[in-house]
């Protein structure tokens, strides 16, 4: 009988919604493209986000009108240790904590912009008395 072999390591498998990986992929694949590698494996494109993802946000604004045009009120930032609930399903999350309205999430690993998606829940708006947070800081 063969001795059965245990992974140690801090490091947990990580998972990420479809829609959100198709925003994230271009910006590892140049990333990898940037250090010399042309056409990197899958693997290697996996090891990127591996090694990025930690340090990944994302911000929530909500469109408002302001001074006869609009703006983005910006809600929240998350880190990505607390981003499954969101990617599981955006618009329920959004929903659930600031109604309905049209939603810009951006995507940053560090100060690196890397994707944007909007989303607009369609109930009622529950975020015009929610502080606003500073995005520059």
């Amino acid at each position: 009988m063969r001795p059965r072999r245990v992974k140690r390591g801090t490091l947990r498998p990580v998972v990420i919604a479809a829609w959100c990986w198709d925003l994230i992929e271009p910006y590892l694949k140049r990333n990898l493209l940037n250090r010399g590698l042309e056409r990197p494996s899958r693997r290697e494109i996996l090891a990127e986000f591996g090694r990025v993802w930690p340090e990944f946000t994302a911000t929530i604004g909500v469109q408002e009108p302001f001074a006869g045009t609009i703006r983005f009120k910006w809600l929240v930032r998350l880190p990505s240790a607390d981003m499954a609930p969101l990617l599981e399903d955006p618009l329920a999350w959004i929903d659930g904590r600031f109604g309905g309205g049209k939603f810009k999430m951006n995507l940053h690993h560090g100060m690196h912009f890397v994707n944007t998606k909007n989303f607009k829940p369609e109930s009622a708006p529950r975020w015009k008395d929610a502080p606003e947070i500073n995005v520059d800081e």
